[in-house]
Parts: C-alpha cells; structure tokens; sequence
C-alpha cells in the first residue's frame, strides 16, 4: 500500500502548460500519476497565488470557481493567497511588480506531512527544494521531479529519484487549449 503525496506549485505548471500551448485536465493527470507511481493512496497539496479583482480590468473570478472544482471534484489540498503588488521607483515613473511566492507554504506541508507518505512528488523546478529533497531522503523516502527541460535546475533534475519532462508524456493528461487573457 503506497501513499502518495503531490505538491503543486502552481506557476511551474502553468509555465509548462503554456509551453505545451494546452491546459492539463487535472483529474486524468491525477489518476496518471496514481498509475503511474502504482499509489493505492494520492493526495495533492495545489499552491497558487491569485490576482485581487480590483487589481485587474477583466473577471477573475474563474480562478476561484476553478479551486473550488480542484477541492470539491477531486479532492485536492489547495493552499493560495493574493499576489503582493510591490511599488517600485524607477526613472520612468511607479512600475508594479507582483509576487506570490508559495514556496514556504509548500514546504512546511513537506515537512509536517513527511510522516504520512511513502513517495512524494514534486512540480517544480527551483533549486531551492534540494533541501526538501534531501529531508524526505533522509527519512527513507523517495521523491520524483515533475517540471518541464526550459522550468528545471540542473540540481532539482539530477537530485530526486527520477524526473520526468512534463512535455514528453505521450499519455492522454491534457485538454483544451491555453487561453491568453486580452490586455
């Protein structure tokens, strides 16, 4: 009895996603990785952040709808919170930076939920997680790289278990075409 756990950081996934030109259906690639990884048990931790409405000329609410499907459809663990808009002075004027970050909330789930599963799997490509890999190696654990060949560190790639280009998966995991927001 394998148990399973997924952590998703959502910005990886959506570079690959773009890459590739078309959206994942999250449920077939859930029941992928389940095969996959031969778990009898699959949890996934989903990490994003999200524009404020007032922050955008366009609805944002279909984010909202689509975590609530992540949650309630397929029983995923969704960790978000608003991008931060940071000011900055430059010679031509205030330039808005935003950032949402959710790489230590992944993190601590890692670390609070190493008790609980055998495998872990990451999506992601920051070097900054060979720390977490090391961890859940020193608990006798293994830990597969999911990321794309232009999203990974060469650390991340070779330091797992195994990695897995995203793009080069033949099974049927995908679905409709990305969607470009009009500016």
């Amino acid at each position: 009895m394998k148990r399973l756990f997924v952590f998703v950081d959502a910005s990886n996934l959506w570079a690959v996603q773009k890459a590739k030109g078309r959206m994942f259906d999250h449920a077939k690639l859930k029941e992928y990785l389940k095969n996959t990884h031969k778990a009898s048990e699959i949890k996934i931790y989903y990490y994003d952040a999200y524009p404020l409405p007032s922050t955008r000329d366009r609805d944002v609410s279909g984010k909202h709808k689509f975590y609530v499907y992540l949650q309630k459809a397929l029983d995923f663990t969704v960790r978000k919170k608003p991008l931060k808009q940071i000011h900055i002075e430059t010679e031509r004027g205030v330039a808005i930076e935003e950032k949402g970050n959710m790489d230590v909330e992944l993190a601590i789930d890692v670390v609070n939920q190493a008790g609980n599963f055998d495998e872990a799997i990451f999506f992601t490509g920051d070097s900054d997680f060979m720390a977490l890999v090391r961890f859940i190696h020193g608990r006798g654990k293994k830990v597969f790289i999911y990321s794309s060949r232009n999203n990974i560190s060469s650390e991340l790639r070779t330091g797992g278990d195994g990695y897995f280009d995203i793009l080069k998966i033949t099974e049927d995991i995908w679905r409709g075409e990305v969607r470009h927001s009009k500016k």
